[in-house]
């Protein structure tokens, strides 16, 4: 699982550009991508190609158990 979080509104096109690279060096296939922060939603999430998303820590943990549970 990669995890990518932001704070503030400005990182959030790099989360879009992490994905693509894992696409590009053919392993986003083995890997889940997990976004998180104040500024993001679970839309925006979908739309850059995130596997999962959550709103605080807590329920980081629980995406992360389902998404390794799904493999």
């Amino acid at each position: 699982i990669v995890g990518l979080s932001a704070l503030l509104t400005t990182p959030m096109p790099v989360m879009r550009t992490v994905i693509s690279a894992l696409e590009e060096f053919g392993v986003r296939e083995t890997v889940k991508v997990m976004v998180g922060g104040a500024p993001l939603t679970d839309e925006y999430a979908r739309e850059i190609g995130a596997d999962a998303y959550a709103s605080d820590a807590a329920l980081a943990s629980e995406r992360a158990r389902e998404l390794v549970s799904a493999v």
